[in-house]
């Protein structure tokens, strides 16, 4: 039976920092900007080769300092200078890439996690320093994973260690696909029994309520410490309400998938580059985080043994299911194929198309429709998902 990696990153608050860890902070963020600085002048984006060509100096000048922070400080430069490459072709960076942030990234040579105490050594120009970090209830599931890389990062609200943990999963053969169509406000499933089930989410009222109070504060109140506290807190609360209707959301599909034992999602990794509506429009799809939810669909999925599927989401939408025409509006939401005569929700028929997308890249052969056979829709079954509709809290 075919095996899958998962990753995952939990969060890890420090009771107490040691001494000397503001230095170390301060001393990484100039060693990473020296690379930047190297690797933008020379053009390197292997960290093969910017390691090569910086390792011995940097090593004499921080001769205290773990090596392994040298190492670390070479990938997180190679990725800024990259990712800062990649904006700068679609003209989305000038100047020069600078990093600004607290943060530290650890390999395996430079932390040790304990669960089971709940402490984390640390490796520091001092020695090892053993730290005590906060409990949390949902830290014990990764009792049995694989611990990876980590970040060590100070905020306002203190010093975190975020740790991805991998874990091997047995990904059953699915016998056959559920679509799942992604949308502002509800999701929509296509069945392998023919029927669609739709969850409205609401998620769009939510956001947007959130954004409307966010805005009246920027407008009523004077920039300082009373204005910045409110929008953290509305913010932090759109974030967790957000997260709870995720993985409430990821749970109740899953369990519909499980039995068929196969999902398939849109791959809508460059959907917002094509993004060209009105200012409205725009900033409400930006804000809407449909890969966080496709991300947390993916893990639960193969948690279960659900295989996952990507597909190109070109066209879902506007193509027919039965002939492969060309659909035209038929009123609100509602498209029809002058060809057919198939007439469905917009979302019916992307959630229908994306599940056909999903059987041909797993090599399942999808007979046509008989022409002489009337196209229907089967039995379309809407949820209303249970959470209030007041976006404000």
């Amino acid at each position: 039976m075919p095996s899958e990696t998962i990753k995952l990153t939990a969060k890890f608050k420090l009771k107490e920092t040691p001494k000397g860890l503001d230095d170390l902070f301060q001393t990484y963020r100039e060693i990473v900007n020296f690379l930047i600085t190297h690797a933008f002048e020379n053009n390197i984006t292997s960290f093969y080769r910017l390691k090569k060509e910086t390792y011995r100096g940097l090593r004499k000048e921080y001769p205290e300092l773990p090596s392994h922070y040298l190492y670390t400080a070479c990938q997180m430069a190679t990725a800024i200078f990259k990712s800062f490459r990649r904006r700068k072709k679609k003209g989305k960076a000038r100047g020069r890439p600078v990093f600004k942030k607290e943060v530290i990234m650890l390999d395996d040579h430079l932390f040790k996690l304990d669960l089971e105490n709940k402490t984390v050594k640390l490796s520091t120009p001092n020695g090892r320093v053993q730290l005590e970090f906060y409990p949390a209830k949902y830290h014990e599931k990764f009792k049995d994973w694989k611990v990876g890389q980590a970040w060590l990062v100070r905020t306002p609200k203190g010093v975190f260690l975020n740790t991805v943990f991998s874990k091997e999963v047995e990904v059953k053969e699915p016998k056959t696909f559920v679509g799942v169509d992604l949308n502002e406000n509800n999701i929509t499933l296509s069945l392998p029994n023919g029927e669609f089930l739709q969850i409205i989410t609401h998620e769009r009222e939510i956001r947007t309520g959130y954004f409307v109070k966010r805005r009246r504060i920027q407008q009523t109140i004077r920039a300082g410490k009373r204005r910045r506290e409110l929008l953290e807190k509305y913010g932090q609360r759109e974030k967790n309400r957000l997260n709870d209707l995720y993985h409430k959301l990821a749970n109740k599909i899953v369990e519909l998938a499980e039995k068929y034992g196969g999902l398939v999602l849109e791959d809508l990794t460059e959907i917002r580059d094509s993004i060209r509506y009105s200012a409205e429009m725009n900033g409400r799809l930006h804000r809407w985080s449909f890969r966080k939810l496709q991300s947390i669909i993916e893990y639960k999925a193969k948690l279960k043994g659900v295989r996952v599927v990507f597909v190109n989401p070109a066209y879902t939408s506007s193509l027919c299911p039965i002939c492969g025409g060309k659909l035209s509006p038929n009123g609100h939401r509602v498209l029809k194929c002058l060809n057919c005569g198939f007439v469905a929700d917009r979302d019916v028929v992307g959630s229908w198309n994306i599940r056909l997308r999903g059987l041909k890249v797993w090599g399942v052969s999808v007979p046509p429709e008989s022409p002489t056979m009337k196209p229907r829709v089967g039995k379309v079954i809407r949820y209303e998902w249970f959470t209030s509709s007041k976006s404000s809290g």
